[in-house]
Parts: structure tokens; C-alpha cells; sequence
């Protein structure tokens, strides 16, 4: 028996299939280089953002983020933070998901929610409206709630500028807001045009069993003296865009339930009945 012969048949027959195994390789290695369709095909099968965002960060890829490109993405469903990601890829790093140690408060370039977009807004902050930093770094948009108001004799005087003043009474269903955060909070106030970041009110709830009550100062006069005072919480704000405001919410404030009460209307002689206030619950 020839036993050279009977070894070599084996061998020669390994090598002829890691020689067609190689190309298959390189095939696979190729398709895991990711590209806008990828993105697209993930979002559509309905992974989340923080698993999109992710992948983009842990694998190879290229991206057409052109604006052309990045309205498509975005009129397909994909989030910001994802659109994010695919520019920092491009740019050669990933998007990091905290800031770094020691940095200060407003420094927003250490967060992936400090890449701008092409009109100077962070990631997520597209229109008018509270914004809060979440766990990952990135910006989302608070919910507003239905507030009530009680009028009042006090709210029947009119001033030359057409802005009610006086006491004014706020009602919000519920005892608690669906949105639960840790001290401090940062948030983005992103203001109609005309209108100062000094005209929203931080207002401190006082709770019930079923609901939430502040009274606050109509015309966003909140540095008074009287019984207002005691529901609202004086902040400061840093601008960081034109329009867009950055406000910490911190310790002082202390725990309880919160909200920001964006400027009032006023119809005819009298304040509207109802508005919106942008509630977060604040703990440790």
C-alpha cells in the first residue's frame, strides 16, 4: 500500500477547500462593512436606536450622510442619535456616550449630543420645545401635559402689552409626571421666536392625591414677591444656539416633581384656560 499517496490525497484535498474558502471570506468580511441600507434595513426591522447607534459604532462602515442623504434617513424613521453615529463614523471615531471626567456641566462637545446638525442644533432638538438628556447622552423630547388654569379677579387686568397679569392657579392631573430623572438633569429650551428664555417658569409642584397644583405669575414675571414665589424655582440658562438654551436642573432644587411652564396666552380679556407645562420628576 502506498501510504505517501494515501496522506497526500487528503492534504490536497484541504487545500483545495481553504482555497475556495478564502474568497467566501472576503465576501463575508466585506458585508459586514455597513452602509446606509444596513441602517435602513436595521431601523426597519424595528431595533432600537441605542442597538443601531451601537452597531454603527462597533463595525466597519461608510456613510453617505450628504443632507440629501441624511433627510432620506430621517424621513425613513431613523433617530438622530443613529444619523449621529454615522457622521462620527465617517470622521473616523465612534460616538462616545459620556462625558469626560471632570469636564464641566454645559460642555456639550463630549456627548454624542454635542455633534451639531447643519442649522447648529444638537442631535434631536428639531423644533420648538423642553429637551432633556437622557442615559445615553443624547437629547429627547419632554412631553408636555395639559395644565389648567382657575381665573380669577386678578386676571382681568390688562396691561399695555396685551400680557395678562397677576396670581394664576395651574392644575395637572396626576400626582406624579411619567418622566423620572436624577439629580442634576440637564435640559435644552428651544423658544418660539420673540421670546426670551426668561418667560418660561421652573415651577415646583405642590402634590396631591390626584393631582398637582402651583401658582405662578402670568407674563413670565417670576422674581416677585408673593404667594408665587413659593412654587417657582429660579434657574439660569446658557445659550448655545440661536433660540436654544441649556439649563441645568440641579441639587438645589431638591427632589419632587417639576415642569417647565413656557409663556402664557392671552385671548381676548382674559388668559386661556388651558395650556402646557413640561413635567419630570426629580430624584438623588
Amino acid at each position: 500500500m502506498n501510504v505517501e499517496k494515501f496522506v497526500r490525497k487528503p492534504i490536497l484535498a484541504i487545500a483545495i477547500l481553504a482555497l475556495g474558502f478564502l474568497p467566501a471570506c472576503s465576501r463575508l468580511m466585506a458585508q459586514q462593512e455597513l452602509d446606509n441600507k444596513a441602517v435602513l434595513k436595521m431601523a426597519k426591522a424595528g431595533l432600537s436606536a441605542e442597538i443601531v447607534s451601537a452597531t454603527v459604532s462597533a463595525n466597519p462602515g461608510h456613510y453617505d450622510v450628504s443632507p440629501d442623504a441624511v433627510i432620506a434617513l430621517k424621513k425613513a424613521g431613523v433617530g438622530d442619535a443613529v444619523i449621529a453615529a454615522m457622521i462620527a463614523k465617517n470622521s473616523g471615531g465612534g460616538a462616545q456616550t459620556q462625558a469626560s471626567a471632570g469636564g464641566a456641566g454645559f460642555a456639550l462637545a463630549s456627548a454624542p449630543s454635542a455633534v451639531s446638525n447643519a442649522n447648529g442644533l444638537p442631535p434631536g432638538v428639531d423644533s420648538v420645545g423642553v429637551y432633556v438628556k437622557d442615559a445615553t447622552g443624547n437629547w429627547a423630547e419632554v412631553d408636555a401635559e395639559v395644565v389648567n388654569f382657575k381665573t380669577g379677579g386678578a386676571l382681568k387686568h390688562i396691561s399695555s402689552a396685551g400680557i395678562v397679569k397677576g396670581d394664576l392657579n395651574g392644575n395637572v392631573a396626576g400626582f406624579h409626571s411619567r418622566l423620572g430623572l436624577h439629580s442634576p438633569a440637564e435640559f435644552i429650551l428651544y423658544v418660539p421666536e420673540g421670546t426670551s428664555p426668561g418667560e418660561y417658569q421652573l415651577i415646583r409642584f405642590r402634590v396631591n392625591s390626584n393631582s398637582r397644583e402651583f401658582r405662578s405669575l402670568t407674563g413670565g414675571v417670576a422674581h416677585t414677591s408673593g404667594g408665587a414665589a413659593r412654587d417657582t424655582v429660579e434657574f439660569t440658562t446658557k445659550k448655545i444656539a440661536p433660540r436654544v438654551y441649556l439649563v441645568t436642573v440641579g441639587g438645589d432644587a431638591g427632589r419632587g416633581e417639576f415642569g417647565f411652564l413656557p409663556p402664557l396666552e392671552s385671548t381676548g380679556k382674559n388668559v386661556t384656560s388651558s395650556g402646557k407645562i413640561y413635567t419630570f420628576t426629580l430624584g438623588d
